[in-house]
């Protein structure tokens, strides 16, 4: 035992020697592996990033929230929107209700959002702005991150103070820097509001939900006086459901407190949506299983590229040391231990490939990481996944040339040269 892995060591070490002596040679045939694991690795890298994404986004939005809204979300086939049309918006007496009535939500937040707004200060200003208006607790169902002040204090919200909360791009554009912002006064379809938060920057949803860093946020009652929300916006209301409590149990009871609400008669269609994060979370499983496999096959070609590189360099290497195999081969060493000494090196070459792959790969997340607001991610478990593959190449690209070398008869290899 201890006889074999000398000469595996020492074999190691060899192969160590030929790579650092023929640079160009190992140059060539590391390129492919490296190109393939690089290749294989960003797909993974890039479906899982773009899944974390996804997933960040809609816990966001709240796993444990119930939107009550106009229109239903998504749908199968085509959307029959002229059932919806004419359904009422969500209004404030409906937000009351269910806060006085509803048992399993912990908390409840009635808002509405209208875009293109325009925010002055002086005589600087910032256009498209999408003005927020919320009530109470808002801040407790959604995850909102504030670098300098709070939110909206109870009393405030109650009497409809003109206060307002800014979102990253308006206070960097009208201010630079939130320390600035913070009691400044600004102006917002002609009427002054005092600034008593400022919101992190967070980028925008990949899901289409609400642009925090482009928001002016205000309190839902002092909102109402500069727009009417049942002709100009589409109002919703929050339900986050109490600790313990399934959202099947706050569905049901939502929907028989909305339809008692409603006068609706029991044959009669609900005349309002129940819509949940969950039921879109649970349709991209099979989507990202989907992209995982198409990605697979398509990096897959880059790997047998690789594969044929180190194959070549293994027969390269047999040939040239066919007289030092014979030696081996004559002195006792059995096939076993010559098959073993060259899926060793081959398996070295394909990790040194697949490790200088992999540094690529965390080197490209790092530069999209500080060049955009979408995080990469790579995963310790894509890292092992690289090396694993590496090995296995290393193995199937090896076996036939080391195979070769330990079949060779002793004589015939000492005399080759």
């Amino acid at each position: 035992m201890i006889a074999t892995l000398k000469i595996l060591l020492t074999s190691l070490k060899m192969a160590v020697d030929e790579l650092r002596v023929n640079k160009l040679r190992t140059f060539l045939s590391l390129l492919g592996i490296t190109i393939g694991i690089f290749c294989i690795i960003t797909v993974f890298t890039l479906t899982n990033s773009l899944e974390r994404n996804v997933r960040s986004d809609l816990a966001a939005l709240g796993d444990d929230v119930i939107y009550v809204q106009k229109w239903p979300w998504g749908g199968n086939g085509e959307y029959p929107w002229w059932k919806y049309m004419n359904r009422p918006v969500p209004e404030y007496k409906d937000f009351r209700t269910i806060q006085d009535k509803v048992q399993s939500a912990s908390y409840v937040a009635f808002n509405f959002d209208v875009s293109s707004k325009k925010v002055e200060y002086g005589d600087d200003y910032m256009e498209g702005v999408t003005m927020m208006a919320v009530s109470n607790d808002f801040d407790k169902i959604q995850q909102m991150q504030i670098v300098q002040g709070r939110f909206f204090a109870n009393t405030e919200s109650n009497s409809g103070t003109n206060v307002a909360i800014l979102g990253a791009t308006i206070w960097d554009g009208l201010f630079r820097s939130p320390e600035q912002a913070l009691g400044k006064i600004v102006r917002i379809m002609g009427r002054d509001v005092k600034i008593i938060g400022l919101l992190k920057k967070k980028g925008e949803s990949m899901i289409g939900g609400p642009n925090y860093d482009n928001a002016i946020i205000l309190p839902y009652r002092f909102a109402r006086t500069l727009v009417d929300e049942r002709r100009y916006a589409d109002p919703y209301i929050q339900v986050k459901a109490r600790a313990n409590v399934s959202m099947t149990q706050l569905k049901d009871e939502l929907r028989g407190v909305l339809r008692a609400s409603h006068r609706l008669k029991p044959r009669e269609e609900d005349d309002f949506a129940l819509n949940e994060i969950s039921s879109a979370s649970e349709s991209l499983n099979s989507i990202f299983g989907a992209i995982n496999v198409g990605g697979f096959f398509i990096a897959i070609f880059a790997l047998i590229v690789g594969a044929f590189g180190i194959a070549n360099i293994m027969f390269v290497t047999v040939k040239e040391r066919t007289s030092i195999i014979g030696l081996k081969k004559a002195i006792g060493a059995r096939r076993g231990i010559i098959l073993a000494e060259f899926l060793m090196e081959a398996v070295v070459l394909c990790l040194i490939g697949g490790s200088l792959g992999l540094v690529l790969v965390y080197l490209c997340t790092v530069v999209i990481n500080l060049a955009s607001t979408f995080q990469m991610y790579l995963s310790m478990g894509n890292v092992i996944l690289g090396l694993s593959i590496s090995v296995v190449v290393g193995i199937l690209a090896g076996f036939i040339p080391a195979y070769f070398a330990s079949k060779l008869d002793p004589v015939v290899a000492i005399r080759s040269n």
